[in-house]
């Protein structure tokens, strides 16, 4: 029996327990980055448009998930378990994340023309976790705030801790690493009328009404910007999927306007007070974060010695 959307919703408590780490540490770039939704947005979908080049993630997606009635409900969940993995505590990180893995230990089956597939493939699960680094670094870097050469290598050398517990065995340690994985796969990209589908879903504004429909088309036309451009020519995606400069401009007002947004009931708020840091920690300038780190640490180690003593 497939699971309602509703059944598959994920409920994770970021406040406890009290004091239990993440899986990366505060003032990492991922703790940065995942908190602004815009850029979860557009590299979310770049993401998808970069799976669903193959048939066989296209297929597993298409046909073992409810992505055909509810394509927005199941981004969402997956940008959701995305934030687990980067603002829960290590424990409930790990569980939802072995969750993820059994439910797709059941996915496997053929593509169109016949090609079997397992969802647990080392070969697609590799791309798949590397889609989702490139598509949130490079949305965040071309649409909110351009990050330097060591901030992106320090992005993707952090991004293999939450790799491995999905079962990852190669993860890029630079873009120049994901485009080499991206070129041993390229023989197996093709156009396909599912990769229409799923932008003209993103474009019609169903996942947000209240919002006007002309962001929605720029979202999914900066997404397709980020394609590296022999996959836009793989894909067939052509003139029709420019981002116009006012496009551009619009999507980085926006997303530069969410950066500043601090909200104290998100995941890195959260997450950040069952740390014992403020609340807004996630917001602050890396050197006021290395202080109040560096502060923290020291009253630690105090407390450990007058423990000891």
């Amino acid at each position: 029996m497939s699971q309602t959307p509703k059944a598959r919703e994920i409920s994770v408590d970021f406040s406890k327990p009290a004091g239990e780490p993440c899986l990366l540490e505060p003032d990492s770039l991922h703790w940065r980055i995942y908190r602004n939704p815009i850029a979860l947005g557009i590299g979310g979908v770049a993401a998808v448009l970069l799976e669903f080049a193959d048939a066989r993630i296209r297929s597993g997606v298409w046909d073992h998930s409810i992505y055909k009635v509810d394509p927005i409900g199941r981004s969402k969940r997956t940008g959701a378990v995305a934030q687990v993995g980067v603002y829960a505590p290590r424990s409930v990180a790990r569980q939802v994340i072995g969750g993820v893995n059994r439910m797709h230990a059941k996915v496997n089956g053929e593509t169109p023309k016949g090609e079997a597939y397992r969802a647990l493939e080392p070969e697609l699960l590799n791309w798949v976790s590397a889609t989702a680094a490139y598509g949130f670094l490079k949305a965040y870097h071309n649409f909110v705030t351009p990050l330097s050469a060591a901030d992106q290598l320090r992005f993707w050398n952090d991004g293999e801790k939450i790799g491995s517990l999905y079962g990852v065995t190669e993860s890029p340690k630079s873009e120049a690493d994901f485009l080499d994985m991206m070129n041993r796969l390229l023989p197996r990209f093709e156009p396909h009328p599912i990769v229409i589908e799923f932008l003209d879903i993103i474009q019609s504004g169903t996942a947000a009404p209240s919002v006007p429909r002309f962001l929605h088309r720029a979202l999914a036309r900066a997404a397709v910007s980020l394609l590296p451009p022999i996959v836009r020519e793989k894909l067939e995606l052509g003139a029709q999927y420019d981002l116009s400069t006012f496009d551009r401009l619009a999507l980085k007002m926006m997303a530069r306007a969410a950066d500043r947004r601090k909200d104290p009931r998100s995941p890195p708020a959260i997450a950040a007070g069952r740390l014992g840091l403020p609340w807004d920690f996630a917001w602050m300038k890396p050197a006021a974060q290395q202080r109040l780190l560096a502060g923290q640490q020291n009253r630690q180690a105090d407390s450990a010695t007058a423990q000891a003593a």
